[in-house]
Formats: structure tokens, sequence, C-alpha cells
């Protein structure tokens, strides 16, 4: 059997869980807690973070880009990137703008210090980091609304490994109530139809030990 190591919240590996999803690829789930540094773990990805996928000839890959695109060139009936190289740069530009400019922006300022650091026992969260996050994310939601304006996805008229990415963050914020969604109705209704599919449901219906999520995430993509 397939298997994916990840962990809670972890937006990398909420990604590569609804790709796989989306491709109709069963796999099973294991949560991997990377600050005990498993040897076992250790072998498999050196790096020691998450996501890594298994897969069932025992091929090993971690990185959760490069998961993604492994899966866009082995399982290519579901397209993700896009049929043509301009519609696949639009796609990997939105990918790397939420992995890499959301993500330090954001995520790491809220998800990171709000949730991780009390995981991992590294020290209490940072006032400033969390006000920065709280700030930026206006920007971003903006963005989203400004793209869907003209789009019906992210990165163009398919629904695509940009609209996995970005909602992969924002549903890892949103589990803790820090996404100012009243002042962002575009980019509401874009995350409502993203989170509606199918390949969200086991994300939604998650629950953290010891994190409860916000009442209102039931409604999410209902």
């Amino acid at each position: 059997m397939r298997t994916l190591y990840h962990l809670w919240l972890h937006p990398f590996s909420r990604k590569v869980r609804i790709v796989l999803a989306e491709k109709s690829l069963d796999f099973t789930p294991q949560i991997e807690k990377v600050w005990e540094r498993r040897t076992e773990f250790l072998a498999l990805n050196p790096a020691g973070d998450v996501p890594v996928l298994i897969e069932k000839d025992g091929t090993t890959l971690a990185n959760s880009q490069v998961i993604c695109e492994y899966l866009e060139e082995v399982y290519p009936e579901v397209n993700l990137l896009g049929h043509d190289p301009v519609q696949r740069s639009e796609t990997r530009r939105l990918v790397s703008w939420f992995d890499v400019k959301f993500n330090r922006e954001v995520t790491d300022n809220i998800v990171g210090e709000k949730v991780m650091k009390r995981m991992l026992k590294v020290g209490e969260p940072h006032g400033p980091a969390i006000r920065a996050g709280h700030a930026n994310i206006h920007y971003h939601l903006d963005y989203i609304g400004f793209l869907t304006e003209k789009r019906a996805w992210l990165a163009g008229d398919k629904f695509s490994l940009a609209d996995i990415a970005a909602a992969a963050h924002l549903s890892a914020i949103d589990y803790i109530g820090d996404v100012p969604w009243e002042e962002h109705s575009a980019a509401r209704n874009w995350y409502d139809k993203v989170t509606s599919r199918p390949s969200f449901k086991d994300l939604l219906d998650e629950c953290i030990p010891g994190f409860t999520p916000v009442a209102d995430l039931a409604d999410v993509g209902t």
C-alpha cells in the first residue's frame, strides 16, 4: 500500500494529500512527529521533514513539489498542471507564490507560531510575528480575489495545483480561525468552491489533538 508520512496542519503535507485524492490514488496516511527525529524516518528522508511518500514499489519521495510533479508524470489521467506550456508555467508560478511567499509571510507567522511551536515545544508564540501574519494575509486574499475576477480558478479556467497549494495553506490557518473571510468575500467564494470538492473532505473532517477547530469550519464547503 502507498504510504504518506505527514503532519497535522502542515500545508505541504495537505497539498500532497489533496493531490492524491484528486487523482483517486489510495494511500495510508501516517502521522510523523518530526520532532522525535526517529532513526527509521531519517533513513527515509535525511532532511527529517514531511511529507514523504512511499510508493507501492518502494520508491521513496520527499518534498511536496517533488512528490506532486512525480504524481503528475506517473498518473497523468487527472491533469493538475495544465495542458500547454503557458498554463503549466502559470500554475507553477502560483504554487511557488503560496508555498514560498505566502508561507513565509503568513503561514509561518500564524500556524508556525501558534501551533508548531507548541507541538515542537520550542518556546512561546512571538506576538510581533503573529501580528505580521495577520497583516500580510489581507494582501494575499486580495490577490486571490483579483485573480478570480477574471478566471474561474486561480491559474485559469481549470482547477489546478495552484488552487490546491493556496487552499492547503489557508485551510491550516482557517482551522485555528485566523482567516478574515468577512473582509474578503471574493476569496471566500473561491475557497468555498475549492473545499466543496470531495478531495477536501478528509481534511475538513480532521481533528488535531489539542487544537479544537473554530466553530464555523464545518460550514466551509457546504
